[in-house]
């Protein structure tokens, strides 16, 4: 019975609390008693018709009004949390006890001993109103405060900040180590990721190459190259030139991306719920037509009309024209490759990135087309389009489908929805993957498939890849790290059955109470700056972080932070700084530890590794992707070394 009246009470009380504003307003201030000793009151405001709970209550009842303290920074408790009178008795048949009530204004008192003139107390007070009257409860509550000396004060805001509610809090002491960084030899390397992002997008661009949209636009370039060329050497300058401008108008774009949206902000884009939910959904749509359940086209008198100019026209323009004709019709299917391969590309945090994969993209496509253009003959050594072309574009929709789900992980990793465990994730790729190769072996059919006679030895042996590959990720349900896909699979820590506890665990994902637990421990902190739609930390993760010579390392030897800047979970309040003579407003946590990046560090790509000495100085060299086990544990021991 106890039960039912208190779930009931509960409900009314989550029911009714949106209609509630503010019925307790609490002023916390600080007064000196002595130079050694401080007291802190906290003073309730309470509306008419509330209360506030005492301080002091029986185990099992409501939630008493209680403070606790994060930082105490040369200063220490000195005696109990007390209120300056007692509390009302009364009896509360929900919780079958006698608790102790504030329906008037109470004034709490601490008393604090400070041990240095540079102090900082930091916490939060909690407590829960109540209207007896009405019958509801508003939710817990809670209020940060912070106090500090002024010579602290100083030393921990080195730059322009306010604070945007009445809330008090502060940004902690992250005074910028850009030059000592960069005063160690070895710098962070960025390679490995524009390599990545060059290689990904060229392999993109080479699958463009194989679907129906593109594939027709072969004998169209050989037929407009024939009508405009007399002599070979014209004939190769008008085909590089051809080559150049399909490089250019896709460069163009990924240029125009970087420089109107910028990294940072493409990153921040990359991990937007509506932007991963849009995308997801658009993947879905092509997906569907490229299964057949309609056909997607862009209006034909948008390329007749371009086609006819550049028909008309000589030089350069009309080469230009024909490559941009190329461009529109080939973009039903070229889109989803583009738009995802920009998105990895933000992600990866290397502001050049968009434009390292446009480049890479739009070679892999201008290669072939550049040579047509010299060899006209070559396209009579092509298949023509057939029931092949439509294979492929299946074999692209069920890939579509597979990535869809990844821009869904995005989304739900970065707003802890909680509704794609890595587990569903990997359900649906293996059925994905499994109904593929089913495809690929002919057992099932699409409405554009003619049924071959037989099956050809090609594609078996094509159908044993996704098949295989099913199997191969069955594992993961239990565990295993299956590390040919963690930079596409949530974390392990979304998994919630794991026989393996070979697991990156987050130790701290708070900077500023690590780098204090660091100090207090006197260990040598490892900062990690990561991202949930960050591709290449999942892979470090993965292939790395598991290692046990490397576990062993960071569990025994450092103090571990792990930072997610794409971290969508609101701050207690909005702060205001000052970056590069303008105003920033960071309202989330990935807003702050993005922030902290950049200001502090110097930098804005992912993964990113600092070893920090229990004082807060640079150790090495900051550590960026790079799966060389052997080379990480070489960094891990430059900051013990120091």
């Amino acid at each position: 019975m106890r039960i039912k009246i208190l779930l009931l009470f509960l409900l009314v009380s989550m029911q009714l609390s949106a209609q509630i504003h503010d019925p307790v307003q609490w002023s916390i201030t600080e007064n000196k008693k002595d130079d050694n000793t401080l007291e802190i009151s906290y003073k309730a405001t309470i509306e008419e018709g509330w209360n506030i709970y005492s301080n002091i209550l029986p185990q099992g009842g409501p939630v008493a009004t209680s403070v606790t303290y994060t930082t105490l920074e040369n200063a220490e408790v000195d005696g109990d949390f007390v209120a300056e009178r007692s509390a009302v008795e009364e009896y509360l048949e929900a919780f079958s006890m006698n608790v102790g009530k504030y329906k008037e204004d109470i004034v709490f008192k601490q008393r604090i001993k400070i041990l240095s003139a540079n102090y900082v107390i930091e916490g939060n007070l909690r407590y829960m109103a109540c209207n007896d009257a009405d019958g509801i409860c508003a939710p817990p509550a809670s209020v940060a405060f912070e106090f500090k000396s002024s010579q602290t004060k100083k030393e921990l805001l080195p730059y322009a900040y306010k604070q945007l509610s009445t809330e008090p809090s502060y940004l902690p002491q992250w005074t910028p180590m850009v030059d000592e960084l960069q005063s160690f030899s070895d710098e962070p390397e960025e390679g490995n990721s524009l390599l990545y992002i060059f290689i990904a997008s060229f392999i993109g661009g080479l699958l463009a190459l194989l679907t129906p949209c593109v594939w027709p636009m072969i004998p169209m370039t050989v037929s407009f190259f024939l009508k405009h060329t007399e002599t070979r050497k014209k004939a190769i300058a008008k085909a590089v030139t051809y080559g150049l401008s399909i490089i250019i108008i896709y460069l163009v774009l990924g240029l125009l991306v970087t420089t109107l949206f910028g990294a940072s902000a493409l990153n921040d884009m990359s991990t937007n719920a509506w932007f991963n939910i849009f995308f997801f959904i658009l993947l879905l749509f092509f997906a569907a037509s490229f299964f057949g359940a309609f056909n997607l086209t862009l209006p034909a008198s948008w390329t007749t009309k371009i086609d006819a100019k550049a028909d008309a026209t000589t030089g350069f323009v009309s080469i230009l024209l024909m490559a941009f004709t190329l461009a529109l019709v080939s973009f039903s299917c070229t889109g989803p490759i583009i738009g995802t391969l920009l998105v990895e590309a933000a992600s990866s945090g290397v502001s050049v990135g968009p434009t390292i994969g446009m480049f890479g993209f739009s070679l892999a496509l201008a290669i072939p087309f550049a040579l047509f253009a010299i060899f006209p003959t070559l396209i009579k050594s092509l298949p023509k389009s057939g029931s092949w072309l439509n294979t492929i574009k299946v074999v692209l929709a069920f890939i579509e489908l597979a990535l869809a789900l990844k821009f869904l992980s995005v989304a739900d990793l970065a707003y802890g929805w909680g509704i794609l465990p890595r587990e569903t994730f990997l359900v649906l790729w293996i059925v994905i993957f499994f109904l593929l190769g089913l495809y690929l072996l002919g057992v099932i059919q699409f409405k554009y498939d003619t049924k071959p006679a037989h099956l050809s030895v090609t594609r078996l042996f094509l159908a044993i890849i996704p098949l295989a590959f099913s199997l191969y990720m069955l594992p993961g349900l239990w565990g295993a790290p299956l590390k040919a896909i963690s930079a596409f699979a949530p974390p392990m820590s979304t998994q919630t059955f794991n026989l393996s506890q070979q697991n990156k665990e987050i130790v701290f994902d708070d900077y500023d109470k690590a780098k204090a637990y660091a100090k207090e421990q006197n260990k040598p902190l490892f900062v990690d700056f990561t991202g949930y739609g960050c591709v290449n930390c999942r892979k470090m993760e993965s292939s790395v972080f598991v290692e046990d010579k490397v576990r062993d390392i960071l569990d025994s030897e450092y103090v571990m932070v792990t930072l997610y800047v794409d971290d969508k979970t609101y701050l207690p309040s909005p702060m205001v700084v000052e970056e590069n003579g303008r105003e920033v407003t960071l309202k989330t946590y990935g807003d702050k530890w993005s922030y902290l990046q950049r200001y502090k560090f110097g930098a804005n790509a992912q993964p990113y590794y600092i070893l920090l000495s229990p004082e807060g100085r640079p150790l090495a060299s900051p550590y960026g992707y790079d799966e060389d086990v052997e080379k990480f544990v070489e960094f891990l021991n430059k900051g013990i070394d120091k």
